[in-house]
């Protein structure tokens, strides 16, 4: 079980870090390749697209058989190969390439520890258990900020990339040798495998979906692009400032993290967590909004802010998994999990237009502002539909 979970956890840690590493490549990849912040968006959006759609294979094979060859599989192939295709890469089409296998590489990681965390403990666990592998996993949100930085100075951006593709074929074996599958599930007499349609048939669940789309976009793409080129043209920052501000953006995620998740159980209802926990989202985000051009330290708090309160991506799978029956886990942690990340891809395919339509009009500072404008606007979206959801039954077990 220890085993299971180390290498499940460090199998996140490169997932987060390869969400987050674009931010501070972004001077160097564009020096080199030619790749500027617009290109290095559509990049990160691959990331996030291939990502989503392979939650619903990666749904199938985690009930049909397991998390073990699911992860490391592709986390061998995707990840480790498009690393190598990221070291290699000539202009922005190689790493549009690269990302978006990178994204399939990573896509199984945390649902297969859900997957785990859901066969293996109590219901009342979940979401505690959810919420730390995050926290722990968030470390790579942290590397792919200051630490990469001083990496990519020391030693180059490829031989960078080269290490990393090391690494993750390190732990996908890792997986493949140590992982234990939970044991399976038995169902009923007559009792389906079940499908994707079963899950949309669930009562309660659709009311959670805007939010679930919502709450991650903000969080995602300001950490994982949008903090480079705003602290650079705002206020001058220089890659090794950016790497500092975005480094303790990060750390406050790692913190978030490891406050929902026991907030939850201290509060009894997953839904009373996620509504307090994204209305302060909400309005750090309109902070950000109409004052992108406050001093560097309100506007790192500002930043730390977003990070903090956009982590509540743990407590809202725990209010979804209450609603999945025991042989519909893999498919419906999953479904969920395809939806926010779907909401990321396409906010950061939507940010790039915007902001250029926005720089067009306005001066830097402003055209910054609108872009946080944008990802505010579906986390109150998402808010306004999530007001009338009720706790799932395992809330309180």
């Amino acid at each position: 079980m220890q085993a299971t979970i180390a290498f499940f956890t460090l199998g996140y840690v490169l997932s987060q870090f390869y969400r987050a590493c674009l931010a501070v490549l972004t001077p160097t990849l564009k020096a080199e390749l030619g790749a500027d912040a617009g290109d290095l968006a559509l990049s990160l959006g691959l990331w996030y697209v291939a990502f989503a759609v392979m939650q619903i294979p990666v749904g199938e094979a985690l009930d049909r058989i397991g998390p073990r060859r699911t992860a490391g599989v592709l986390l061998a192939l995707g990840g480790g190969g498009g690393a190598a295709v990221f070291a290699m890469a000539t202009g922005p089409m190689s790493i549009h390439i690269a990302m978006a296998l990178i994204g399939v590489g990573c896509a199984p990681v945390l649902m297969a520890s859900y997957f785990y965390f859901a066969r293996s403990f109590s219901p009342a666990l979940f979401g505690t258990l959810a919420a730390a592998i995050i926290g722990v996993g968030s470390l790579g949100n942290l590397l792919g900020a200051a630490p990469l930085g001083a990496a990519v100075e020391s030693f180059g951006w490829r031989n960078t990339l080269w290490a990393l593709t090391a690494i993750t074929l390190v732990v996908a074996a890792g997986i493949l040798l140590f992982v234990r599958d939970p044991a399976p599930v038995e169902r009923a007499e007559g009792q389906s495998k079940g499908s994707v349609l079963d899950i949309l048939r669930l009562p309660g669940l659709w009311l959670l979906l805007p939010l679930t789309m919502a709450n991650y976009t903000a969080a995602a793409g300001i950490r994982g692009l949008w903090a480079g080129p705003f602290l650079t043209d705002v206020h001058g920052a220089d890659a090794g400032l950016i790497g500092k501000v975005t480094l303790v953006m990060g750390v406050a995620m790692v913190i978030g993290n490891f406050l929902y998740g026991p907030a939850d159980r201290l509060l009894g209802s997953h839904r009373r967590v996620v509504l307090w926990g994204n209305t302060a989202l909400a309005l750090s985000l309109a902070a950000l909004w109409l004052m992108p051009g406050a001093s560097l330290l309100i506007v790192t708090v500002i930043l730390a802010a977003i990070g903090l309160f956009g982590a509540s991506f743990p407590v809202i799978m725990a209010h979804g998994r209450g609603f999945f029956p025991p042989h519909l886990i893999g498919r419906g942690v999953t479904f969920l999990n395809m939806f926010s990340i779907l909401g990321v891809a396409l906010a950061q395919f939507a940010s790039r237009p915007v902001f250029e339509a926005a720089s067009a009009t306005h001066a830097p500072a402003e055209a910054y502002g609108l872009l946080f404008l944008f990802f505010l606007v579906p986390v109150v979206v998402g808010l306004c539909f999530y007001v009338f959801t009720r706790d799932s039954a395992d809330a309180t077990r």
